[in-house]
């Protein structure tokens, strides 16, 4: 990596939490520059403006989050096993694995009328995780874990929505108490399609 590269490296990784946190529109320049000691000028040396410095942090978050997730499930010995871990990895909103909670969740909300660009990545990002799940699904299938009749892809939607509908819930409440119900119930969905 050259210099440049690594400072451009540096940025996106101060900046990342900064807009995860507190959202693209509300992340002033000034955060990143007070996160990362550099000036205005190296700022926009690296990075046109705060949009493009946005798109890359919103790619930096989903990769870090997705490689975490990834080493999580690949401990997996069986497919039931990674639907379990995929639920037990977010069932912690209050203190997620990323900080400032899921970047899907965050970004799509804050970009799905604003900002066309980050709306792609976001979808891109939902559709990516509905895939992980369901070929969870379809490989437990064709192992003889799962009922033949169990519609991946079906299972892939509910338990993606619900939880992110359960991570929003229990971001905004500050209790994990309404996730617990949604690993509950989507884990005795799970037990009943096993075989």
């Amino acid at each position: 990596m050259t210099k440049g590269e690594e400072t451009r490296q540096f940025i996106i990784e101060k900046a990342a939490p900064i807009f995860n946190t507190k959202g693209i529109a509300a992340t002033a320049m000034s955060d990143i520059m007070e996160a990362t000691k550099l000036s205005k000028g190296s700022m926009y040396v690296h990075f046109e403006n705060k949009d493009v410095l946005a798109c890359a942090a919103v790619d930096h978050n989903m990769k870090v989050l997705g490689d975490k997730l990834v080493s999580e499930i690949s401990k997996s010995k069986t497919a039931k096993e990674e639907l379990f871990t995929y639920i037990d990895f977010f069932s912690n909103a209050v203190n997620p694995p990323l900080m400032g909670g899921c970047p899907l969740l965050n970004f799509g909300t804050e970009a799905d009328d604003t900002n066309p660009v980050v709306k792609e990545k976001i979808h891109k990002g939902c559709n990516s995780n509905q895939q992980l799940l369901a070929n969870s699904v379809n490989k437990g299938i064709a192992n003889g874990e799962f009922k033949p009749e169990w519609n991946a892809e079906e299972f892939a939607v509910i338990m993606f929505a619900m939880m992110e509908g359960g991570h929003l819930i229990s971001r905004v409440s500050g209790n994990n108490d309404k996730m617990k119900i949604i690993a509950k119930t989507l884990k005795k969905i799970i037990e009943e399609n096993t075989l």
